[in-house]
């Protein structure tokens, strides 16, 4: 028997039951694998997440999983980053074999670092995004009134398209700490390799791919039963996921498929019905509504607003092309799922991207500044009946080989062991 400590950014829908919230629609990658690696024999799971409900709850005990809620940790809070005490107690209960960190990009990773460090500890950190990285990819091309511009809510949140440069460049500084101080990091893509590697270039690199929501491996795309000339974006919140690249695309796919449709997930961001509408719009929300209606999109961008699991599913299945058109990335979650399902994807070749769809056989990949060629590709795939289900099955069995559960499983406790020193059967 082993004990696992994770430390992970969000609660999983377990812990969040328990606390009598409303599970996150976020982190759902997390789910399948910490039931597949709880239910293993031999191994003892426990997971710490940050909540505001942290004093309610000291401990949450699930099905398979102990849950310890802690208190969210400021990126400037420098005492508490270097030895939070609340970590050194949790440490002291558990006596984990190790702990696995998911995520570098908020202050309580570095945080468990130095902790584990003084308490002897093991340590593995799963690289999710580095924001450390991100920062300099955060303008995206945008003009420089939308980079420097900012509405009341920006003011406030300080989350203009340059703040969040700025706060990722802030937080940046423990990521980079966090990686220096760990002697161990799992990753799964060639961009997080050269990235972690340049960052601490002593710490053993681990390959481990990550698992998929339940639901999507249920579901097979038809292109029957699809909406034609329809596209789907997963998010569009953030400049760096590339929603201003897709309307810049959007007026050429319409001179040969003049009733595209395009739907975005996510929280709507041009939404200004009320008081409280215009209140929390981003500059960068004012930009793209400022766009639609300037090139006369008002009937074919539709915001969905934010989609649970099986809704997200759903929708995947009745788009024609799935795009992901970010700046940046490191392996996008929603490619694998539309990959997975079969949808025919378009994406920038950017992060890891490249590594998990080969261009023009599993689907197409290009220049992410370059929103006239994302347009001939969904061109390509809108036209060509052959084509788009060829993507389908190549792109959906590379997905299944690269999101199987149990190779994936495995190959976590295979690093798991060789970390903590056990013999691997």
């Amino acid at each position: 028997m082993f004990k696992i400590l994770w430390l992970i950014n969000i609660p999983l829908p377990e812990a969040s039951q328990l606390m009598g919230e409303k599970p996150s629609p976020f982190g759902g990658w997390l789910i399948n694998a910490s039931k597949d690696l709880a239910n293993k024999e031999g191994v003892e799971l426990s997971i710490a997440f940050p909540s505001n409900k942290a004093s309610k709850f000291n401990e949450l005990k699930g099905e398979k999983i102990k849950y310890y809620p802690f208190t969210p940790i400021k990126d400037r809070d420098k005492k508490i980053i270097e030895n939070y005490e609340s970590f050194t107690k949790l440490l002291d209960n558990l006596k984990p074999d190790l702990v696995h960190i998911y995520g570098t990009e908020l202050a309580h990773t570095l945080s468990m670092v130095n902790v584990c460090k003084k308490e002897n500890i093991k340590t593995v950190i799963s690289i999710q995004g580095l924001v450390s990285v991100i920062e300099k990819h955060m303008f995206s091309n945008l003009p420089f009134k939308v980079i420097y511009g900012f509405t009341l809510r920006n003011l406030i949140r300080r989350d203009s398209v340059y703040g969040l440069k700025r706060a990722f460049c802030e937080r940046g500084k423990n990521e980079i700490e966090a990686l220096k101080n760990t002697n161990h990091i799992i990753g799964r893509t060639t961009w997080d390799k050269a990235c972690t590697a340049q960052i601490n270039p002593n710490a053993k690199y681990h390959f481990c791919n990550e698992t998929l929501r339940d639901e999507f491996y249920k579901h097979k795309w038809e292109l029957d039963r699809c909406e034609k000339q329809s596209i789907f974006l997963s998010q569009g919140q953030y400049p760096i996921k590339g929603l201003h690249y897709v309307l810049e695309a959007f007026p050429i796919i319409l001179r040969r498929f003049p009733d595209t449709k395009l739907y975005v997930s996510g929280k709507n961001i041009i939404k200004s019905d009320t008081l409280k509408d215009k209140l929390l719009m981003t500059y960068y929300g004012k930009y793209i509504k400022k766009m639609i209606m300037k090139l006369g999109l008002e009937n074919n961008v539709i915001f969905t607003g934010p989609l649970d699991e099986k809704s997200m599913c759903e929708r995947y299945l009745k788009s024609h092309v799935f795009v992901c058109p970010s700046s940046v990335e490191n392996s996008p979650n929603s490619l694998g799922e539309a990959m997975i399902l079969g949808v025919p994807c378009v994406a920038s070749d950017v992060g890891g991207v490249s590594d998990m769809m080969r261009h023009s056989e599993e689907g197409f990949v290009y220049q992410s500044d370059a929103p006239y060629m994302l347009a001939h590709y969904v061109c390509e795939i809108f036209d060509n009946k052959d084509l788009a289900l060829k993507l389908s099955r190549a792109a959906r069995e590379h997905a299944l080989k690269t999101h199987d559960r149990q190779e994936n499983l495995r190959r976590l406790l295979e690093i798991y062991k060789n970390i903590i020193g056990i013999e691997n059967d």
